[in-house]
């Protein structure tokens, strides 16, 4: 499909690419299925299943100690790896009914607590910043353990601009970084919850903050704020890139206008000659195992969620 801007087009996928995506691991095959191909609920439902015991999500859940946390002993003063692992899970799509994710959440609940210098509370009750915590609600809520008091928490530390900073009080003008992790983790409450008029209210003021700005311009000045984040990774743990906002947007049913266009034409000129995407700017947060090649090389994930980004805004144009 052309879109109304004439420096680029959305064209459909082509097959090679959705084959080449399928022959990934469980966790993308899934998710191409359920967005892209849009195959019967029964058979999203039976590939979504291989992840607790192939590939990456089996990878992953025997890397927890008896703990429940991931990384180790230095992990254990921290908790940033255990938290970028628990947000990789629900990325993945491990199926939180499972008896695998409920033993693994389990351990999480029953054992972790936050140091005092952090709050002190249990893991997901949260710890001191509305970024971490919008990581730890996002997860609570999508296997079955969301804080009605984390949530409380951060509609109080929004931002009169509409989003969040983690270096607030301090700071009075929200961070694209902390807003996109606040954001995706009150979407996921209101999966998992149903909506509320407080919780809605604040993402669509935060949605606000987003899009008033392009997705990645300056409101005062009008420039990129970072040029970083016109190059897409994964996992993007805490740092935010236009594809990261957009597929927020996508799983949020926002009706995209005119301000994505620009953004949108990033992710649709990123595409090879060969309809794949690459993976870029590969982030130094702790991770376990590469899931795919070095920078440059193409990128199931950045594919997978480019296609459904492009999907999402050409279906609306």
């Amino acid at each position: 499909m052309t879109t109304k801007n004439p420096d680029w087009q959305i064209p459909k996928p082509k097959k090679s690419v959705i084959e080449w995506l399928l022959g990934g691991d469980p966790a993308i095959r899934w998710q191409v299925m359920r967005d892209l191909t849009e195959e019967p609920d029964n058979c999203v439902a039976a590939e979504r299943s291989r992840i607790v015991s192939e590939g990456w999500g089996a990878r992953v859940l025997g890397l927890q100690s008896s703990e429940g946390n991931w990384g180790g002993d230095a992990d254990a003063r921290n908790w940033l790896c255990t938290s970028y692992t628990l947000l990789l899970l629900k990325d993945l799509g491990l199926d939180p009914s499972g008896e695998e994710a409920r033993r693994s959440i389990g351990l999480v609940r029953d054992h972790i607590t936050w140091p005092r210098q952090m709050g002190g509370r249990p893991y997901f009750d949260g710890e001191t910043e509305p970024c971490v915590n919008g990581w730890i609600l996002g997860v609570g809520a999508y296997f079955g353990v969301a804080s009605a008091r984390l949530v409380d928490r951060l509609l109080g530390e929004q931002l009169e601009d509409g989003g969040w900073n983690c270096n607030a009080p301090q700071s009075r003008r929200s961070s694209f970084h902390s807003t996109i992790c606040v954001l995706e983790g009150l979407l996921e409450y209101e999966k998992a919850k149903g909506e509320t008029a407080a919780v809605t209210e604040a993402r669509v003021r935060a949605q606000e903050y987003l899009l008033e700005r392009r997705m990645l311009r300056s409101l005062s000045s009008g420039e990129v704020i970072d040029p970083n984040w016109k190059r897409f990774s994964f996992p993007t743990t805490w740092h935010y890139d236009v594809l990261r906002g957009l597929d927020y947007l996508r799983s949020a049913g926002v009706e995209p206008d005119e301000r994505v266009t620009e953004a949108v034409g990033l992710v649709a000129k990123k595409q090879d000659q060969n309809g794949k995407w690459p993976l870029e700017n590969s982030h130094p947060d702790r991770v376990h195992f590469d899931m795919e090649g070095v920078e440059g090389e193409p990128s199931r994930w950045n594919t997978l969620r480019a296609l459904r980004v492009l999907d999402w805004y050409s279906t609306q144009h």
